[in-house]
């Protein structure tokens, strides 16, 4: 998927930029994968960072980051597992560094929102010497359709250590969407755009939207902590994104995020889309159908 050479991109909004090469780290997930079809849909040349592509891309390969970077004009910067994992401030300080020696002029940072950790990540994006913007999303609602809670919900029984503490849950295109204007058009440097749903909900009632949806029957069980991080280990999570888990549903997910936020409409004077559409276009789909 690497392409060479100079688009004009229209952005969403602000004055059109010429955009060169754009690597998009994480190009296989939910979000950037989002980023890559929207790029390419306004002939954008993009570089999938991942470690299928070639070149691969590995954040454990610091070796291997300058040949990647090489010819990248922006980046889209998606840190796996997340930037709240220890020595992620490190790791994205490095990859920064290498970004502004190989040429590279614009980054855009995906980041959590309400994760102190994130915070740090984003002060040393902002300090790089980068023009920068943040992308600073809460709960994807897309992680009942495309992550680790599609097969709870395909088999009817959700359990998590969440009760009534509602999170506006953000949908992956309103991410990708403002990303790409972050990427392909002037007027976004130095924001940060906190990108969320429209409303807030707790984890059993967007569990009951997903089964009214569906029109099925899918329990929401709620469980300890502990329990919960015990669980997901018996059945094969990896310890570090168990331990990932266990911070955001025990520390994060408290109430700090609970108020929408009006990131979307900075970035692209629109609303943001609704978990209750994103309900019925994914059951539309069938893929919780099982």
């Amino acid at each position: 998927m690497t392409n060479t050479g100079t688009n004009t991109a229209a952005g969403t909004t602000g004055t059109t930029i010429d955009t060169g090469l754009t690597l998009v780290t994480g190009g296989t997930g939910k979000t950037g994968r989002r980023v890559v079809e929207r790029l390419e849909a306004m002939d954008v040349p993009v570089r999938m960072g991942s470690r299928s592509a070639d070149p691969a891309f590995d954040w454990t390969d610091e070796a291997g980051w300058p040949r990647v970077l090489r010819g990248v004009d922006a980046v889209y910067l998606a840190f796996a597992p997340d930037l709240a994992v220890p020595g992620a401030p490190d790791v994205i300080r490095a990859f920064t560094a290498a970004a502004r020696a190989a040429g590279v002029r614009r980054v855009v940072l995906l980041s959590g929102r309400g994760e102190e950790e994130a915070v740090e990540c984003e002060r040393v994006v902002r300090d790089s010497g980068l023009e920068w913007t943040v992308v600073r999303a809460s709960w994807f609602a897309q992680n009942f359709s495309e992550d680790y809670l599609l097969d709870p919900v395909r088999a009817g029984e959700v359990v998590l250590p969440a009760g009534d503490v509602p999170e506006p849950f953000a949908d992956a295109d309103d991410i990708a969407d403002v990303a790409v204007a972050a990427l392909t058009a002037d007027g976004h440097a130095g924001e940060v755009y906190e990108v969320t749903g429209p409303r807030a909900l707790s984890f059993p009632e967007a569990v009951a939207e997903i089964g009214r949806a569906a029109r099925r029957d899918i329990a929401y069980v709620r469980v300890g902590v502990d329990d919960y991080a015990a669980a997901v280990q018996e059945h094969g999570v990896p310890g570090d994104v168990a331990a990932l888990l266990t911070y955001l549903f025990g520390t994060v997910l408290d109430g700090r995020n609970s108020a929408p936020a009006d990131g979307v409409r900075r970035a692209l004077g629109r609303e943001p889309r609704d978990f209750a559409e994103y309900a019925r276009e994914t059951a539309a789909s069938g893929i919780w159908n099982g």
